[in-house]
């Protein structure tokens, strides 16, 4: 998603605006390729996380967190306020706050190894991007956002179960991160696992209450479980 209109980021929550200011640089990788935003999550979540311009213009905004400490308490503010957000574009702003803090792991290195494999995953090029990651996950294990990327490459090749294995990892790191919610769910759900899908997307929705996939996927799932007696 892009900023919106500047008239429209004035009624942007301070926490939001401060996190706009959190381009890694991953960013200015993503842009050397055209793209129509980043689609690495299980599909059909439709999620457009990734690299992309969206910190205030150049010398502008306030500063960005410098330390694993200040984002972590960012991140428990932003979540805060998405859950509680009054509409949907409010929450997509926030969310967007969010998703770019994900892309932030602390290593440059890392964070331009996952812009690659966005580009790469992108062009349908899924050896490049699983290469990409695994150096990117070697790097920095603790990076969730790298590990729900190479859980999407292992997804379109039909690997499944390390697909599940890379979405738990994403989940222990960060147990809030919705998108991986989302993907767990629409994950399952293809494996017939109904009830556990409709868990996954309950626990999206307890983080972001107005994410559209998830919560158009939970209410016809749930009248799928609810008419089977489970």
């Amino acid at each position: 998603m892009r900023p919106k209109h500047p008239s429209r980021m004035r009624s942007v929550p301070l926490l939001a605006a401060i996190a706009f200011a959190v381009v890694p640089q991953a960013a200015a990788m993503a842009d050397e390729a055209p793209h129509a935003g980043d689609r690495s999550r299980m599909p059909p979540s439709a999620d457009k996380t990734g690299p992309d311009k969206t910190g205030p213009e150049k010398g502008g905004g306030p500063p960005a967190p410098t330390t694993p400490e200040q984002s972590a308490k960012l991140l428990d503010e932003l979540y805060a306020r998405l859950a509680t957000a009054p509409d949907q574009a409010t929450a997509d702003q926030i969310a967007q706050a969010i998703e770019q803090l994900w892309l932030h792991s602390g290593s440059p290195t890392a964070d331009l190894l996952v812009a690659r494999a966005s580009v790469a995953a992108e062009a349908q090029n899924r050896g490049l991007a699983m290469k990409l990651l695994n150096a990117a996950v070697e790097l920095q294990p603790d990076y969730a956002e790298a590990w729900n990327r190479r859980a999407y490459v292992y997804y379109l090749d039909n690997d499944y179960k390390r697909a599940l294995g890379d979405l738990r990892r994403v989940l222990a790191l960060e147990p809030r991160h919705y998108k991986a919610l989302e993907g767990l769910g629409n994950l399952l759900l293809q494996l017939g696992e109904k009830k556990a899908a409709l868990e996954a997307y309950e626990s999206a929705l307890k983080v972001n209450p107005n994410l559209p996939g998830a919560r158009s996927s939970r209410d016809e799932l749930k009248i799928q479980v609810e008419g089977q007696g489970i």
